[in-house]
């Protein structure tokens, strides 16, 4: 059976975890992929082509966007996947600290966005994924700044979808709840530390240890973000593996005051 060619997609993150897989995943499924990575020494999946960007620099990603249009000649799919986490208290970061989360997980989506925005408007079609999180819709105690990153995502491409649309271009996000990766062995710590959650935070971390080592792998995220990006009707959302599909579907539905019980106690905080 001849191979499906489905166009050029933009993979940042794609050294490891989510972003590997979804790179990989793509590839299979008959894109032409190009991955990014920090390091110029990154390695990729097999067949896709690695190139160093990082998402907090105007420069390096006007480069990434420059060498993909030359090599490729368009872009129809962007997965923006490069992020960092974050876990402790928000009392516990400084503003700076909170900057900087922003300054990736945020405004990196925006630089990567309006950068192939240009090429998907003249090309008149393209699709952007963005991916967010379970946090990106319910409270995350001591994931705050996360969170509100990944809500800031949310509103950013549930508004750019609107506006892009009658251009031929659909913005949709990918929603993980906790995944099998190096996530919790990346995390950033707070740049100070506070005694009175340091109780709290001990179950907190427990509590979250173990939601990872049960969670999904980076390929179901994968198979997930396929199909966001391949939907000849795409939705908005699509959370991705059983317990994001499970809260989701819990969030709609649950009376708060119920919701907010079960987060409490899942998490083992005092109900």
């Amino acid at each position: 059976m001849a191979k499906i060619e489905r166009g050029i997609a933009l993979v940042t993150g794609a050294s490891s975890g989510i972003g590997h897989a979804a790179a990989k995943a793509l590839q299979a499924a008959g894109f032409d992929v190009f991955g990014t990575s920090r390091h110029a020494d990154a390695e990729g999946p097999e067949g896709v082509t690695m190139l160093t960007c990082d998402v907090t620099d105007d420069a390096s990603v006007a480069a990434l966007v420059d060498e993909v249009l030359d090599d490729a000649g368009r872009i129809d799919l962007l997965v923006n996947n490069a992020g960092v986490g974050l876990f402790g208290g928000a009392e516990e970061s400084s503003l700076t600290q909170a900057k900087a989360l922003f300054d990736v997980n945020m405004f990196g989506v925006i630089r990567m966005t309006n950068a192939v925005l240009p090429i998907m408007r003249r090309q008149k079609s393209g699709r952007i994924v963005n991916l967010s999180s379970a946090h990106g819709f319910i409270p995350a105690p001591y994931f705050a700044l996360y969170a509100a990153t990944k809500h800031a995502v949310e509103g950013y491409s549930q508004s750019l979808d609107h506006e892009l649309r009658t251009l031929g271009i659909r913005v949709t996000l990918v929603e993980p709840a906790y995944t099998r990766t190096s996530f919790d062995g990346n995390l950033f710590k707070p740049d100070r530390s506070l005694d009175a959650y340091a109780s709290a935070l001990a179950g907190v971390t427990v509590a979250v240890e173990d939601a990872i080592g049960k969670g999904d792998t980076p390929e179901t995220i994968a198979e997930t973000i396929v199909k966001a990006a391949t939907d000849s009707d795409p939705k908005l959302r699509y959370p991705a593996g059983k317990l994001a599909r499970q809260v989701s579907l819990l969030r709609r539905f649950v009376p708060a005051a119920a919701f907010d019980k079960s987060l409490r106690k899942m998490l083992r905080l005092p109900v």
